[in-house]
This record gives structure tokens, C-alpha cells and sequence, in this order.
């Protein structure tokens, strides 16, 4: 199983010196990827609850958040061979042609390396923000991908949808990867499963639940594969994780998932590979005692189980 980072990006750590620190770190202990996530804004008085926490806040980081394309442009730039992805883009928040020439940058930049996850988003304020309704997120993001896919490889490229219009043009360059960089969708349920089965490459799931339930929630992804008469075995399957590590174990059989001891976590892991998944993205939110080279010796520990 394929082991990624996420880079430092948001809160005090969210700097260019961390940032670029681990990702070279990371390639020199030979880690498959490096992940950024987004976040536009941090609302005072939000209009939607963040569905990672239990009281519905959102994270105090997320105040202090570096943007995510131009961050892996300057990881691009000082890296050779790890894979460098989104977990993941806010389609609505982009324009489908601008985006598509971001990542189209990246992809070139990084000679092939990109990976394009996408999500339909949660965030009413952000919505707002930039100026897309709230409403039908699902159907905007099934245009979204089939006008990027255009732009990526059609040589005379139009798009005639109810939310996105691109008259006939010329647009490159086209990106390393042929056809096109793969696609990763987060979300859950058949709507989200249904959309990969028709656009995308794979899935990018969050384990906010427990494993036996995320299980469950892979098995529906497969079965939705094989309904639609193709191979699971074509399709990525990724998760998101939220690693807390503590020196001592929680003593108790309800531990939350990646919470305990190295043990503990790489357990779970473990079990991760075992349900069938195949690259598990470590995300930190780290404190004000933050250091990469901890950081790093922690995902080496993990990475044993991974291997």
C-alpha cells in the first residue's frame, strides 16, 4: 500500500521553509505523494457546521491557509519524482478552464506528477463567497470534470452546459500525462460513487468513521464499479487519515481510528490495506511545537505497516 504526506499548508506551521523541508524529506525516504487541501476562508459566523469535528467548528488553522495550487507549483519546482496531489480541490470554487491550465502547470512542472482530487465542498460561506449557488453541487461538478477533461485533451475544445460554456478553442498546453492526470473524487454514498464510475479514476475518501463502517462504504463503491460493468481493480482507492500518536495506549476497545500508539495506528492502517485500500494520505495538524524531522520520523514508523 502507497504511503502520502500532506504538506505543511495551514496554521502557524503553514510556512515556505516547512513546507519545503518535508517535501524534500519525504521524496528522499521515498513516500509515494504529497497532498494540499483548500480553504478560501475561515468564517466568523459560519452557516455551515465542519463535518470533521464533533461540535461542528472549524479548525482555528484553517485562519493561516497557503493556496494550493501555487503551493505544489513550488514543490514541483524543488522535487523530481514524488507524486503531487489535491485532497482535495473545491471544484466550484474554480472556473473549469482556469483550473484545468493550473493543474495542466503543475503536471508539466512536475513532468507528470499531478493528481486532481476534487470535491463538491461543504461550506455555505465559501459558496457565497465565490459566487455559486449552493444548490446542486453534484451536477456542477459532473460538468466541471467533463469540461477540464475537454481542456486537457481535445485539440479544439467547447463545452455547451447548463453552468459552464467554453466557445471552440484552441487551449494549451495539454498536460505530461496522457490523457490526462487521473481524477480522485471525495464524498460518500452512490451519487458520489455513481459520478466516479462515470468521470474519474478513483476514490478519495476521509476515515472520519469508524474502519468496519468504512469498510462498508469501499464494498458500496466496489459493488457500484462492477454494476456499471467494470473493474474495481481499474479504480484508485485512497482515504484521507487524521493520525494522533500517543506515547501510551487508550486502553479501550472504542479508540477512533489513527488514535494511540504507533502500534495502534499502524494496526489500523494494517487493517486499511486489508479492506482493499490503496494509498493512505497522513494529514497533520500540528501545534506550536511543530518539526518536520519529527514529523517525518513518525511517518517512517508507519510507513513499516504500510509496506
Amino acid at each position: 500500500m502507497k504511503l502520502g504526506l500532506s504538506i505543511p499548508q495551514v496554521g502557524v506551521n503553514g510556512t515556505r521553509e516547512n513546507a519545503l523541508k518535508l517535501a524534500q524529506a519525504a521524496e528522499k525516504e521515498n513516500f509515494e505523494s504529497l497532498w494540499v487541501q483548500e480553504r478560501i476562508l475561515w468564517p466568523i459566523n459560519p452557516q455551515s457546521k465542519y463535518p470533521a469535528t464533533p461540535d461542528g467548528s472549524l479548525r482555528e488553522e484553517y485562519q493561516h491557509n497557503l493556496d494550493s495550487m501555487n503551493l505544489l507549483s513550488y514543490i514541483a519546482a524543488n522535487t523530481s519524482k514524488i507524486l503531487l496531489g489535491t485532497g482535495v480541490i473545491v471544484n466550484a470554487y474554480h472556473l473549469p478552464v482556469r483550473f484545468a491550465k493550473e493543474a495542466t502547470t503543475v503536471d508539466i512542472l512536475s513532468q507528470g506528477r499531478f493528481i486532481c482530487g476534487l470535491g463538491i465542498g461543504w461550506s455555505k460561506d465559501e459558496y457565497q463567497t465565490s459566487n455559486v449557488p449552493f444548490e446542486r453541487r453534484g451536477a456542477r461538478q459532473d460538468e466541471f470534470i467533463q469540461a477540464i477533461k475537454k481542456v486537457w485533451t481535445d485539440d479544439v475544445v467547447e463545452f455547451n452546459g447548463e453552468f459552464y460554456n467554453i466557445p471552440a478553442s484552441r487551449i494549451g498546453p495539454k498536460p505530461v500525462q496522457k490523457p490526462h492526470p487521473k481524477i480522485l473524487l471525495g464524498g460518500f454514498g452512490p451519487k458520489t460513487f455513481e459520478r466516479i464510475v462515470n468521470y474519474a479514476n478513483g476514490y478519495l475518501g476521509a476515515l472520519a468513521i469508524p474502519i468496519p463502517t468504512f469498510e462498508q462504504l469501499i464494498s458500496g463503491f466496489k459493488q457500484a464499479v462492477e454494476k456499471a460493468g467494470k473493474n474495481p481493480d481499474n479504480f484508485d482507492v485512497s482515504t484521507l487519515t487524521f493520525p494522533q500518536i500517543s506515547e501510551t495506549s487508550s486502553g479501550n476497545g472504542d479508540r477512533f481510528p489513527m488514535t494511540g500508539t504507533i502500534e495502534e495506528v499502524g494496526s489500523d492502517i494494517e487493517k486499511l490495506k486489508e479492506i482493499g485500500v490503496d494509498r493512505v494520505i497522513l494529514v497533520e495538524f500540528a501545534g506550536d511545537d511543530y518539526d518536520v524531522d519529527k514529523s517525518i520520523q513518525v511517518a517512517k514508523e508507519l510507513k513499516k505497516f504500510a509496506d
